[in-house]
Order: structure tokens, then C-alpha cells, then sequence
């Protein structure tokens, strides 16, 4: 005679079958219903990523090609085989020349770029993330937000025009200026121009330009330009530059300027740093690198174009620097120093 199945113990595996099939399967939660959801993400972030791709190089002249995609996203060449015969399906490149948009997808390509850089804007201008992480963070969040908050977001932001980086924002209608200006290396020596664009990618040449404040405003002097290496001038400090790296960096030249006499350079582009101890200068304005948190925290200061600031005394370690404004003792770290643009007290005086 078969044994007994204890009730209580069938009761149990009875409740835990439950369990499991509502974890498993329950409506918009379920752990099935979220890998799928996932699966699909993951398919949508690669259809999206690849117009992007599509996009950026008829923009700048390259030529696409399966490869540079599956460079680009990263996947082997048949996984990129399958996605554009996704992307063809829903009409958003043509059927015969699959590595070029139509005109839908052009438009979808424009609202992911323009949900990007918007996003890129926002964590500038509203957090204090670090420059190096705008891109990475923003090219997780292009694929999870819509146009209409995309939208809202711009409105929050009072529609900016550009990115941090000097990238133009599409509009909402999908309209994008032209590029303009020039690579850094093509500028004669000499001449003097202000960075329009800073490129973000590679990670590695983009921090090499952050701490050296090259963003898009900076005024920049070209010195010379020999064995492979760019000698710049900007904030009155002379900078290195390797070709990789200021090939990262588009100028604007100053049109009909004359080469900037060092001396004039230097004496209006002077910075906190360049205070010496017990004496004042008068404030010009914030170096266009300073941004988000960082500047907001100095306007509250009162570092306005305008104020005069004292250097009071240096720390042991000889950073920060106190320095009195506007009848306080503040403490500023050198990178925030180098920030603050000023001209000597008695020159402003005079």
C-alpha cells in the first residue's frame, strides 16, 4: 500500500507552485514579462544607436559601412545584417541602399540626438556630475525618455540651443544647423579663436582637455605649432597639446583680428590664482568650463562680474586660498580659482 502524502507538506508545494507562477508570469511585473521587456529594450537601444550612427557619419562626410556599425554598437556583423533589415522593415532606411535613412528615419535619429544632448545639458547645468560622465550617462537615458519629456525637459531649460560639449540641440521639429568651424591643428599660428565644439568621444582625449578648461567660450591663442604638438595660450597660461587631442577641439577664428599681442593676452585673462596674497582684483566673469553646480555655488557667492576680491591667506598646503568677498572669508580650491576671471584692482581703477 502506497505511503500517505502528508497534506501539509502537499499544501506547501501546492503554495509555492503559486508563488512562483505569479513571480514568474503575473501582468506587467512578472520576472518573464520583465526579461522579455529587457530582450526588447535591448533590441530598441540597438535599432536606435544604429540611426544614430547612420545619421552622425552622413553628417560629417564618412561613409558607413556594416562594419563601422558593428564597431559602433559594438555586435558581430550579423547581428548587425539582422538589425538593418529590422530598421529596413519598418521603413526607417531605404530597402535598397540600407545604410542610408529616410526621411522618418532621419526624424527618429534627430529625437534620440536631441533627447541625448538635452539630457548632456541638463546634468551641466542641474547636477554636479562630473563633465567625464555626461555622455555615459545620457546615452543610457536617450533610450527611456519621450519626446514629449524630452520636450518638457527643454522647456525646464529654456530651450538651449547647444550641448556642454558645443554640439547644436535638433528642435523639436527636427531642424540642426549646419556644422561650422575648424579643427584646432588647422589654425595658423598666431591666429586666436574661440572653441565652438569640444568632442566627447574618446573618453580618454576628452579628459585629457577638461581639467586644462578647454570647453566650448574659451578664447584660445595657437603660439606655434611643431613636431606634432600644439603650444597654446588660453587664460593666460601656455598649454601642450598633442594632435589627437586638439584634433577633439573645433575653433571659431576671429575674423579680420590681428594676431593678440602677448602682453594684452595675458593681462586680460588673468584669474584668482594669479592674485598674489594681500592683494585685489576686480572680477571680469566665470571661465565658460565652470558650469552646473559648481557655477551656481560662485554666482551665490557673490563672484560677479564686478566684484572685488581680496587675497587673504593661503592654506599650509597652499590650496585653498581664502580670499574675502563681499565681506566674507572664502575658501577656494585652486580649480575653482582658475575659474574666477579677473583684472588687478588698480588697472580697474584706472
Amino acid at each position: 500500500m502506497p505511503a500517505m502524502v502528508d497534506p501539509r507538506l502537499a499544501l506547501l508545494v501546492f503554495a509555492v507552485g503559486l508563488l512562483l507562477t505569479a513571480l514568474l508570469f503575473r501582468p506587467r511585473h512578472g520576472w518573464v514579462l520583465r526579461l522579455v521587456r529587457r530582450l526588447r529594450t535591448g533590441e530598441r537601444e540597438a535599432l536606435e544607436d544604429a540611426l544614430k550612427h547612420l545619421y552622425k557619419s552622413r553628417r560629417s562626410g564618412a561613409v558607413a559601412s556594416l562594419e563601422s556599425l558593428a564597431g559602433a554598437l559594438e555586435v558581430p556583423r550579423s547581428r548587425v545584417v539582422r538589425i538593418m533589415e529590422s530598421l529596413a522593415t519598418r521603413g526607417l532606411v531605404r530597402a535598397d541602399d540600407p545604410l542610408t535613412l529616410t526621411d522618418t528615419g532621419r526624424v527618429y535619429a534627430l529625437q534620440i540626438i536631441r533627447t541625448h544632448r538635452l539630457w548632456e545639458r541638463f546634468l551641466a547645468d542641474r547636477t554636479g556630475t562630473a563633465p567625464g560622465d555626461w555622455h555615459d550617462r545620457a546615452e543610457m537615458r536617450e533610450h527611456e525618455i519621450s519626446p514629449a519629456q524630452a520636450n518638457r525637459i527643454a522647456a525646464s531649460l529654456g530651450f538651449p540651443r547647444y550641448d556642454p560639449h558645443g554640439d547644436p540641440i535638433p528642435t523639436a521639429a527636427g531642424e540642426i544647423p549646419e556644422p561650422e568651424g575648424i579643427p584646432l591643428p588647422y589654425m595658423a599660428s598666431g591666429a586666436s579663436a574661440t572653441v565652438i565644439h569640444v568632442e566627447d568621444e574618446p573618453r580618454e582625449l576628452y579628459d585629457r582637455l577638461v581639467p586644462l578648461g578647454i570647453s566650448p567660450g574659451t578664447r584660445l591663442l595657437l603660439r606655434e605649432s611643431r613636431d606634432g604638438r600644439l603650444r597654446i595660450e588660453t587664460d593666460g597660461r601656455e598649454i601642450e597639446l598633442d594632435l589627437a587631442t586638439a584634433g577633439n577641439v573645433t575653433v571659431r577664428p576671429h575674423e579680420g583680428a590681428e594676431p593678440v599681442p602677448p602682453s594684452t593676452y595675458v593681462e586680460t585673462m588673468l584669474t584668482l590664482e594669479d592674485l598674489a596674497p594681500g592683494s585685489e582684483g576686480v572680477v571680469v566673469g566665470l571661465a565658460p568650463a565652470c558650469q552646473g553646480t559648481q557655477r551656481r555655488r560662485l554666482l551665490d557667492l557673490g563672484v560677479v562680474p564686478g566684484t572685488r576680491i581680496r587675497s587673504e591667506l593661503p592654506s599650509a598646503s597652499g590650496d585653498p586660498t581664502a580670499y574675502e568677498i563681499r565681506g566674507a572669508l572664502i575658501a577656494l580650491r585652486r580649480e575653482q580659482q582658475r575659474w574666477v576671471r579677473i583684472v588687478p584692482a588698480q588697472e580697474q581703477a584706472a
